[in-house]
């Protein structure tokens, strides 16, 4: 047991090594400083250039968990050419800025101080002219932390909303199509608040697919969806009869051509438009692989894509782990399997955790009568779910450890109570704000 353990250990660190290798690769700032850069007073998003001298004024607006960071590396880059600028951040996730105001405000329930950032966004993005030029920085939270309700619908009718959907496991990409069509800001609105203007969207990606229009609910992007996609989620979902009457009613409204739709791509206010994804979850998951396999592992990326249940999504990375130590497929021991996306936890206990500590606590369950196998489950912003925490990391003993603590890891999962296992068993994995936001990376170590 002692020297199992002393391996283990060893697994640990490299899967916490590749971890942050990960994290590394998709640094808001480091990829803001790789996609864009100034010459001769042309800025460079990419290969896209933009003449800087045909502008008055240049405005930098956005939201995002890692936009802060996003923001220190524009004004890095820019300089004293910034005329003015206001970001929407999560709660101490900033940084000092010399040129652009900071709001902090609440994910993932919207509150007052992300209206009024809001508010202020818009308002920056009305006042620009076709000789302005506007760079939005849009990073994963950026729904949440850009609350602006449509008329009469409330802040209040938001967070009900957004809490019993979260709360039944509703997938971020439809909650996000709720999320559009509840706003005045988000579904290309702030796109066609700016317009004549030229706007440049760099954008972190925490969605499944990097599709534009989800991503922070696509407040610079034409929306495919409509009122009555909408009214067919929150019906699938059963949840009519739990959120306000008010928001309903709104969407039937909507159906009924009494409200506007969302700006629909291919629409004119689009033109002065470039959307560019600067970081994803696929880079994330490339450079994790490089560091396994500069550890000796025999590596493969599962997928970029994992989503639905948390807890069926761990018995499916168990399964392959205990595959590979029986027959060496699909990859032969020592081997890393990597996996990235957002699955869902349907909540049914009081307790308190993440979509990754519930992953890492049933993986152990699991994993417990198999030898030296380890699993990371981590959310890449540093935060899982309502706590301070970005996930957890288990092994084949962690189980066996937790019952000398007289811990029951079943009940702990019945209660959705996580958090609490780990915090008495150890396991938990702590790094603070990361600087950036691509979704989870799950790491599985199999010797």
């Amino acid at each position: 047991m002692p020297d199992d353990q002393t391996k283990l250990n060893s697994m640990r660190l490299d899967a916490e090594t590749i971890f942050n290798s990960a994290l590394c690769a998709v640094n808001a700032f480091g990829a803001v400083k790789k996609y864009c850069r100034v010459d001769n007073n042309t800025f460079y998003i990419d290969q896209v250039p933009v003449n800087l001298s045909q502008y008055k004024n240049i405005y930098i607006i956005g939201a995002g968990k890692a936009s802060a960071h996003m923001g220190a590396a524009i004004e890095e880059i820019l300089a004293e050419k910034i005329t003015d600028g206001i970001l929407n951040v999560k709660y101490e996730h900033t940084v000092p800025l010399k040129k652009i105001k900071l709001i902090e405000a609440g994910h993932p329930i919207p509150d007052e101080n992300g209206c009024a950032g809001a508010q202020k966004i818009l308002h920056i993005a009305q006042q620009a002219t076709k000789d302005d030029l506007i760079i939005c920085l849009i990073s994963g939270g950026g729904s949440a932390l850009l609350p602006l309700p449509a008329p009469p619908l409330t802040l209040a009718d938001k967070q009900t909303t957004i809490r019993t959907l979260l709360s039944c496991g509703t997938p971020i990409n439809e909650i996000n199509v709720l999320r559009k069509h509840m706003s005045l800001i988000k579904g290309g609105r702030l796109a066609e608040a700016a317009w004549p203007a030229t706007l440049v969207s760099l954008i972190i990606s925490d969605v499944v697919g990097n599709p534009l229009d989800i991503i922070a609910s696509g407040p610079t992007v034409g929306d495919p969806g409509t009122f009555r996609d909408c009214m067919d989620i929150i019906t699938k979902d059963n949840i009519c009869d739990r959120i306000p009457a008010s928001v309903t009613e709104f969407i039937q409204n909507g159906i009924n051509g009494n409200i506007p739709e969302t700006q629909k791509p291919g629409t004119k206010i689009f033109d002065q438009t470039i959307n560019m994804i600067i970081a994803s979850n696929t880079e994330a998951l490339s450079a994790a692989k490089k560091s396994a396999e500069s550890r000796g592992y025999n590596t493969l990326i599962l997928s970029s894509m994992i989503e639905g249940d948390t807890r069926q999504a761990a018995h499916l990375h168990t399964a392959i782990a205990k595959e590979i130590h029986k027959t060496g497929n699909p990859v032969p021991s020592p081997a890393c399997i990597l996996s990235g996306g957002e699955t869902t936890v349907n909540l049914t206990g009081t307790g308190k955790g993440g979509r990754n500590q519930e992953f890492a606590l049933a993986s152990a369950v699991d994993i417990a009568d198999e030898n030296r196998m380890v699993i990371l489950s981590g959310g890449t912003d540093g935060t899982d779910g309502p706590t301070n925490a970005a996930g957890a990391v288990v092994d084949s003993c962690t189980i066996q450890k937790a019952k000398v603590l007289a811990l029951n890891p079943v009940d702990f999962l019945k209660n959705n109570d996580s958090y609490h296992f780990f915090q008495k068993a150890g396991g938990l994995l702590m790094t603070g704000p990361t600087g950036t936001n691509v979704m989870d990376l799950r790491i599985v170590l199999v010797k």
